[in-house]
């Protein structure tokens, strides 16, 4: 099932429990993929694309948080926390530190890098092959820290 059908699935539980978080973050996303799904192009979204719109939203809601959080508002940062746990379910289990600096050591075996100036190559792999599963600062930190 896509993800967007599993959005409007939530949004009817989360109506009917009177879960306004759950409800205020599904209607984001539902408003995020109908102004992707009415891009002009006519083409409906891949299941590739409605990951990468989810983990923008979970994104911008944890860097929301982190800055709530340095202004010692802590009241928006909870609702922030909060509206990026919802979204997460619709995420693939990240993978953990452990596992995530095994893929990206066989990506750099794969690709011969040796040096900071491969890291664009490497990253490009791991990003592709790690999308959805892990987030681009932890693929980034972990690429910078085998090359160097």
């Amino acid at each position: 099932m896509s993800i967007q059908k599993q959005v409007m699935g939530q949004m009817k539980a989360a109506m009917k429990s009177k879960d306004k978080i759950a409800l205020e973050s599904l209607r984001a996303l539902k408003s995020t993929f109908l102004l992707a799904n009415t891009n002009g192009s006519g083409v409906d979204l891949s299941e590739d694309d409605e990951l990468k719109i989810v983990q923008k939203l979970v994104k911008q809601r944890k860097d929301s948080a982190a800055i709530f959080d340095e202004q010692d508002r802590s009241d928006l940062s909870e609702l922030e926390k909060a509206q990026a746990k919802v979204l997460e379910q619709f995420l693939p289990k990240q993978m953990g530190k452990e596992e995530l600096k095994k893929v990206i050591t066989e990506i750099v075996s794969k690709t011969g890098a040796s040096s900071m100036k491969d890291m664009g190559k490497v990253m490009g792999m791991a990003s592709k092959q790690l999308a959805g599963k892990a987030d681009g600062k932890a693929i980034s930190t972990t690429v910078k820290e085998l090359l160097s």
